[in-house]
């Protein structure tokens, strides 16, 4: 290269540097960095002369800022690298760039031989774990696992985060370094662990950081060390989750229940920084109160509710309604129902609250017991039948029962279902109401003297009735109405064919016998108006089929089987 191409560079100023740099002798060797001096710059090349009458040529770029300037003048001493010896030119090649990068290469050695740390700053996500920008721009590899103390999911999130480094490899030659910044955050970790341990006890209350959460807890980072906040001591009310009180990152002030030196274990409670609820809980909800909750969880006993966090009651089943015999308490309520409820009874020391829902309406009992007295009439439906009697309902949520002896002077019954049906229409007497049990005893013979002291002379032998209206049938015969409060039996073998017989039907027949020492009526509907004996028989009995010793009854019921038995 001559003068007249080095732009703005003068020939006396050229001369100047160029006598200089042959007062310098050698300008060094290749792959060696040496100091040279800006003796031109023009449009897109800068000449750095070396010394020992040598020159080179390096592009402009490599001068420009991160702002695209370039920033050299003439005059200037820079670093820079010999890449090869004077060419076919006489120029030797030389670059800014490779000597800033190999300058930082030996800061690099040099911080790494005297274990100290580098700054840098992550670009970019690359296999296996991240690229970071050092000194520079020379790239260094950090490993996912030397990213943090804990595996990281999202590597994305820390690209253009400047953090501290440390040399873990490094290797000039083949341009590979390896950083770790989980060696720094253990060391850390080392020295907070130590200074927390040093002033740990139980029973004191510290701040800490949620690092982890499971299904049974959340971890809470103490400073070095974690202690394990247990879902059952986050909160004095109920916790389906810890995700539904806490998110990592969350700060906390929790209480140190029980601390391990030796394995250096923690506790920590949440719930003990405040007060327990059940304090004051017998104040709050005095027997009797009306309150509100929230249903919690339903069994198959009864439903909890939560009246405030940390405090909860039980509705019993039993106590859910007046009149219905709930079967699942699910029928009635459902989990995150709000539901108004009446206190019933409180334990603060087992931190128990029994509540009951069927105590917001009035008591049925005692608006029947306020309604009505022993002796007076009711009118009801028949609500159930059993063995022993009829079920009637009087009012709402109460019922009376009558006994099988109850129901007729003349017709001892073995069987209520004989007479009755679920949903007959019926009346009867209050006898008695029993306020202990809760029971009442109806009756509805009652609704009608004793007949039985003029019943001979009312219903003589051979009577005959034109149209008794049949009130029942039954696989022996059929009971027939011969007036109000008595009641007659026809047995099917006094009859044509039972089995064209039906309720309602009226039908004609006449007395055959009665028993007023067993208090039964017996008809027949076959040779109405012929003749028999006082006291004999149906005609279809005879004396043979008679025991030795014995009533007309007790005939009549070895007829039928026992299937009857009348009064």
């Amino acid at each position: 290269m001559n003068q007249a191409n080095l732009g703005s560079a003068g020939d006396d100023s050229f001369a100047a540097l160029f006598e200089q740099s042959l007062a310098e002798g050698d300008f060094g060797n290749e792959g060696e960095i040496v100091q040279g001096t800006v003796v031109a710059v023009n449009r897109d090349m800068v000449v750095v002369d070396i010394g020992g009458k040598s020159e080179g040529a390096i592009p402009l770029k490599e001068f420009q800022d991160a702002g695209g300037e370039a920033a050299v003048q003439i005059g200037q001493r820079v670093d820079v690298y010999i890449e090869s010896r004077e060419n076919d030119d006489g120029l030797v090649t030389l670059s800014k760039e490779k000597a800033d990068k190999m300058k930082v290469w030996d800061e690099i050695s040099n911080a790494c031989e005297a274990d100290e740390l580098i700054e840098g700053t992550i670009s970019q996500r690359v296999k296996g774990g991240l690229s970071v920008t050092i000194k520079g721009g020379v790239k260094a590899f950090l490993p996912g696992s030397q990213v943090d103390l804990r595996p990281i999911r999202n590597l994305d999130k820390l690209i253009g985060q400047t953090y501290r480094f440390k040399v873990i490899k490094f290797n000039k030659k083949r341009g590979n370094i390896v950083l770790s910044r989980r060696v720094l955050l253990e060391k850390e970790r080392d020295e907070m662990k130590q200074k927390t341990l040093e002033t740990l006890t139980e029973g004191m209350v510290v701040k800490g950081t949620i690092k982890n959460i499971t299904e049974y807890g959340a971890f809470v980072d103490l400073g070095g060390i974690d202690g394990l906040l247990h879902i059952t001591d986050m909160s004095w009310g109920r916790v389906n989750h810890p995700n539904e009180v806490f998110q990592v990152g969350d700060e906390v002030t929790v209480k140190v229940l029980k601390y391990n030196p030796e394995t250096e274990r923690v506790s920590l409670g949440l719930k003990q920084t405040q007060e327990d609820p059940w304090n004051h809980a017998e104040e709050a909800y005095p027997a009797g109160k009306k309150v509100r909750g929230k249903v919690m969880s339903i069994t198959d006993y009864g439903a909890f509710v939560e009246l405030e966090p940390g405090v909860e009651g039980l509705i019993h089943v039993s106590e859910m309604s007046w009149t219905k015999k709930v079967k699942h308490p699910s029928k009635l309520l459902e989990v995150g129902q709000e539901i108004e409820c009446q206190v019933l009874e409180v334990d603060a020391r087992a931190k128990r609250i029994s509540l009951g829902l069927k105590q917001l309406e009035p008591d049925p009992w005692m608006v029947f017991t306020d309604k009505y007295n022993p002796g007076d009439k009711i009118a009801g439906k028949v609500r159930s039948i059993t063995d022993y009697g009829v079920f009637v309902g009087i009012e709402e949520g109460v019922d009376g029962m009558v006994h099988r002896s109850d129901l007729s002077w003349t017709v001892r019954v073995n069987n209520p279902s004989d007479l009755f049906k679920k949903g007959d229409d019926v009346e009867a007497i209050i006898l008695s109401i029993n306020h202990d049990e809760k029971k009442v005893s109806l009756g509805i013979k009652q609704l009608w003297d004793d007949p039985w002291p003029t019943i001979s002379s009312e219903f003589p032998l051979g009577r005959v009735y034109d149209d008794a209206p049949i009130i029942s049938t039954v696989d022996y015969g059929v009971f027939v109405r011969m007036r109000e409060g008595v009641e007659g039996l026809i047995p099917k073998e006094e009859l044509d064919d039972l089995s064209k017989y039906k309720i309602g039907d009226v039908i004609k027949c006449e007395v055959m016998s009665l028993d007023t020492i067993d208090r039964r009526i017996f008809l027949s509907a076959k040779n109405i108006g012929a003749e028999r004996p006082a006291g004999a028989p149906a005609r279809k009995h005879h004396e043979a089929d008679r025991p030795a010793a014995g009533t007309l009854g007790d005939l009549i019921k070895e007829k039928l089987g026992g299937k009857l038995d009348l009064k």
